[in-house]
């Protein structure tokens, strides 16, 4: 096998493999829709970035960025090299927070006083609760607040989001926006994302992460949910959803690649 290459998959596979990563895409946003803040969470996904400070800039609402330095910090370090424009802005050792931040202010013109950087999280669940710690330290409360992530982890994100606040008096309405939705093609070159994928995860990343996702969301003992870890509300998974989370798990194709890289 190629390691360069990804490989074909079978029509149903592919299909469920879109399936699923559609769904963990949530987009509640719709285009020019207003908003009184926007939050970023620390990723490498140069469109969803890009979304996030463009409706910031647009709108001249604040922006909070939130991350520090985590498991996959490193990945925004290579994406911040690789890009044609934001590759001068530093990033060793720094939080993810801060090379967004600068990313913000050279390249989106917001400037410092609607920027908040929240650098210490580290996962997830502390994005959405430092986040909210500080939007409730700035009152007033944005009554409608934009949440961008990564698309993978944009639902499980939401979910977060929604227990964090839980017990708040007040919470601003949460609004879903991943910034890009992926989707899967077969090609001669093998998989590869629709539109070329710039920017994004390579594609045996965002198989894995797709992979590693729904167990997550899933509120049993072994999941974040109220049943298990109690992270995130309860999710409910449709059921086109868990359909296609069993054609991938039983796809050898797909699970014999990810595991030749050392990825499942």
């Amino acid at each position: 096998m190629t390691m360069t290459l990804f490989p074909c998959l079978p029509e149903p596979t592919l299909a469920a493999i879109n399936t699923v990563g559609e769904w963990l895409a949530q987009d509640d946003y719709q285009p020019g829709e207003s908003v009184d803040s926007v939050i970023l969470a620390g990723n490498a996904v140069i469109p969803t970035i890009d979304a996030a400070c463009r409706v910031a800039s647009e709108q001249g609402v604040p922006l909070l960025i939130s991350g520090g330095i985590g498991h996959s910090t490193t990945f925004l370090y290579a994406a911040t090299a690789r890009h044609p424009r934001y590759n001068t802005v530093p990033t060793t050792g720094r939080a993810e927070a801060a090379i967004l931040a600068d990313i913000a202010r050279q390249f989106w013109n917001i400037p410092d006083e609607r920027l908040q950087v929240e650098d210490q999280s580290t996962n997830c669940g502390e994005n959405a609760r430092y986040s909210r710690d500080i939007l409730q330290q700035h009152p007033p409360l944005p009554g409608r607040v934009l949440v961008v992530q990564d698309p993978t982890m944009q639902r499980r994100t939401m979910a977060t989001f929604a227990r964090v606040s839980r017990d708040d008096s007040f919470s601003p309405q949460w609004v879903s926006h991943p910034g890009v939705i992926p989707r899967l093609q077969n090609s001669e070159d093998g998989l590869v994302f629709c539109d070329g994928g710039e920017g994004l995860w390579p594609v045996e990343r965002y198989l894995s992460l797709v992979l590693g996702e729904l167990p997550r969301l899933r509120d049993d003992v072994d999941g974040y949910g109220p049943i298990g870890r109690d992270f995130i509300v309860h999710v409910e998974i449709p059921a086109e959803v868990r359909s296609a989370w069993q054609i991938l798990r039983h796809d050898s194709t797909l699970t014999d690649a990810l595991v030749s890289r050392s990825l499942l």
